[in-house]
């Protein structure tokens, strides 16, 4: 990454990042702009680290930065996940943040979070 506090730059890197976490997109080897392509290939990578190897196909379902923390969430609230329609390589990280969320469980945390909640209207079934 060159000059990521160039506004021109910076906004090139981010297009070319979320070019590259559309896993439909495909990469342009005639483009000249640095930016795009460093960014296309750091989202491709990030889209990989969470999806698996485009290689290997789309999947059904993908990943995104928001399902990962609601699986975080899920692991700190004691509740049960659903992995059904992933990928075996995609449940392997879901599972990963979900008993990271485990690690960091609190009973006590746990109950006051649920009353929040539900005081809000908010109904959590959990195991």
């Amino acid at each position: 990454m060159k000059n990521i506090f160039n506004p021109i730059y910076r906004q090139d890197y981010l297009e070319g990042y979320s070019n590259g976490l559309n896993p439909y997109s495909e990469v342009k080897n005639n483009t000249l702009n640095s930016a795009f392509n460093e960014g296309f290939h750091s989202g491709r990578l990030d889209y990989e680290s969470i999806n698996g190897s485009i290689l290997d196909g789309i999947p059904k379902k993908i990943i995104s930065e928001k399902i990962l923390e609601e699986f975080l969430m899920a692991g700190l609230l004691g509740i049960n996940i659903d992995t059904e329609g992933y990928t075996h390589f995609q449940i392997s990280v879901l599972v990963k943040w979900y008993q990271s969320g485990i690690e960091k469980y609190d009973p006590i945390q746990n109950s006051y979070l649920l009353d929040i909640l539900e005081e809000n209207g908010i109904d959590i079934s959990h195991s």
